[in-house]
């Protein structure tokens, strides 16, 4: 390579590395990821209906940045913060392969000083890229055809310099694990069977949106490894990724190659909220080596895999067991900045104001109505009657409000792409107001030139106000259309109270099942139930709106299980109820 190249590409990549350092304002960010997601590149995919579609993220730390990869998206992501992202178009398969799946559910590692990348195949034709510098897209082939393939791939290099692959995706088969040659990336011996589901024991591995395993046996999948103080922790993804229990569970193992037991719950799990799933992921270190995990969410409209990215805090306790903080975890968290403030990498305090509040718009299209841009259910949007600038949507906050963000999430309605788009963008602005006649501009972005399906707006100074008012200026295709306008703050109101009658009836027929009851509280618009095997790791939440029930089917019928329950309302949170013993 010619001196002329090397200095084009450093320059390139020094002046990227510049713009994108300028463009961080933000300390906060906003599940699901604010990504370009590519659209789904396979027709029988889109038969209901155009859309973006991703899945299966890895993100790995590389020289101090952040590398993201993950289903469809003939290409990748590089950030320095989480918060800044640079797409790099990258097509890793041959003309010969003849799929639509370019880099179906990525295997990404480091080895040595050496980024490598794999992705999924029952063939023995896929190559293995390599990269020391994929910020400039510098990528050659490390091995021309990896002989023994693998679906839903994950390597991992031990601490004493050994390769090991991880696979397997099915709900007949288990995942695999292999040390291969580090130099040739040859199999040393043969894979060996690790770990099956048990959703007989493990009720959250069930099949289904309601874990009834009524249609098919559960999907096991999505297969990670972290080392931690000695122990081995294999992530996998189940029981399939259509359903708002997605999550990855967690075996550990003193070996890489087991034997591993399963940890009880889940460790990466979000079935309650705005966007829903936390499954098939990887678990990675951020600069100041606290980890982070990042997994799919669930939408799940126009086809089944229809899905999204997000990332959350997630670490080792003092017992070594792994979890991950969800309990808010589509609203506004702390970037990562230093060791020192990991702990608050965490929830804002940021409120929802919005929660069904009123709404006015422009115009409606058919049954898209007004009021599914504020239910907190990604699934359901509204949509204006054209793309046309000047449509708007206002939300109501109820009462005069302290805003320090707002997420703006867009919805596909009459999308015409298939596939990875580049050069699109939304435009809009975002107007506040105290009285809903006189208006001031919020944020600005009618010369934006971005494709952000999830904006995301943290001010960088809290605004009063009462209503919020988005007006359309751009579209990069299909009709103006939201699926949640998502406002946060304080209400400046009083808190909610300490729940009331909260009790879990376990049934003895099934010990996997819970109903769990509570007394309606007329100061909140949402609950969150904590739950855990011992009373002081209370690690997985569910959220649940505007509902005094919720009916539990994710428990490990063999363990004792302990719950407790908060109040949430626009200005903040009420204290937990004691902590129950359920046996």
């Amino acid at each position: 390579m010619s001196n002329r190249k090397h200095l084009t590409i450093f320059m390139f990549c020094f002046l990227q590395s510049i713009m994108a350092f300028a463009q961080q304002k933000q300390t906060t960010y906003c599940n699901p990821v604010n990504l370009d997601y590519g659209y789904t590149p396979i027709p029988n995919f889109a038969t209901q209906g155009k859309h973006r579609a991703t899945a299966d993220p890895v993100i790995v730390n590389y020289k101090g940045d952040y590398y993201l990869f993950s289903t469809n998206q003939w290409g990748y992501w590089w950030s320095p913060d989480l918060n800044n992202w640079t797409f790099v178009s990258k097509s890793f398969l041959r003309p010969e392969h003849k799929v639509y799946d370019d880099l179906c559910a990525p295997s990404v590692w480091i080895q040595g000083d050496t980024m490598l990348v794999f992705g999924s195949t029952y063939s023995r034709n896929f190559p293995i890229w390599m990269s020391t510098n994929p910020k400039g897209n510098d990528w050659k082939e490390a091995v021309h055809e990896f002989e023994i393939g693998g679906w839903d791939p994950a390597h991992f290099v031990d601490e004493d310099g050994k390769l090991y692959m991880y696979n397997g995706s099915s709900n007949v088969y288990p995942l695999y694990g292999v040390e291969l040659n580090r130099k040739t990336f040859q199999p040393i011996g043969t894979r060996k069977e690790l770990l099956l589901l048990n959703p007989d024991r493990f009720g959250w591995q069930r099949f289904g949106e309601n874990l009834d395993n009524t249609f098919l046996d559960p999907f096991m999948e999505g297969a990670w490894m972290t080392k931690h103080n000695g122990k081995y922790y294999l992530q996998y993804g189940a029981p399939a990724t259509e359903f708002s229990g997605y999550a990855d569970g967690v075996a550990i193992g003193k070996t890489p190659l087991g034997p591993f037991e399963h940890q009880s719950l889940p460790f990466s799990y979000k079935p309650g909220g705005f966007a829903r799933g936390a499954g098939h992921g990887a678990t990675f270190q951020d600069n100041w080596k606290n980890y982070w995990h990042v997994s799919t969410m669930v939408l799940g409209v126009k086809n089944n895999f229809e899905r999204r990215i997000g990332i959350w805090p997630a670490g080792f306790d003092k017992d070594d067991v792994m979890y991950m903080d969800a309990a808010f975890g589509d609203y506004p968290h702390y970037l990562p900045n230093k060791a020192t403030d990991h702990l608050k990498s965490g929830f804002t305090g940021w409120m929802l104001l919005n929660y069904n509040k009123p709404v006015s718009v422009s115009s409606t299209l058919g049954n898209y109505n007004a009021n599914n841009a504020v239910d907190e259910n990604i699934r359901t949007y509204w949509s204006a009657a054209s793309d046309q600038k000047g449509e708007w949507i206002q939300s109501d906050l109820g009462t005069l409000s302290t805003v320090n963000a707002v997420q703006i999430n867009y919805a596909d309605q009459n999308a015409a792409f298939l596939g990875k788009q580049q050069g699109t963008h939304h435009q809009y602005k975002l107007w506040y107001s105290v009285d809903g006649r006189s208006w001031k501009m919020l944020a600005d972005k009618s010369n934006n030139k971005k494709d952000v399906p999830h904006d995301y707006v943290e001010l960088e100074k809290p605004v009063k106000a009462r209503f919020i008012k988005l007006e359309n200026i751009h579209m990069p295709t299909g009709k103006f259309a939201i699926s949640g306008l998502r406002v946060f703050g304080n209400s400046n109101l009083p808190k909610p109270e300490m729940v009331k009658d909260f009790i879990v009836l376990r049934t003895e027929k099934d010990k996997r099942s819970a109903w769990i009851k509570w007394q309606m509280s007329n100061d909140a618009y949402a609950y969150n139930i904590y739950l855990g095997t011992e009373p002081d790791k209370l690690y997985n939440c569910i959220m649940v709106h505007n509902a005094n029930e919720y009916w539990f089917k994710g428990m490990d019928k063999e363990k004792t299980y302990y719950f407790s329950i908060e109040a949430i309302n626009e200005s903040g949170l009420s204290e937990r109820t004691k902590v129950q013993t359920i046996n």
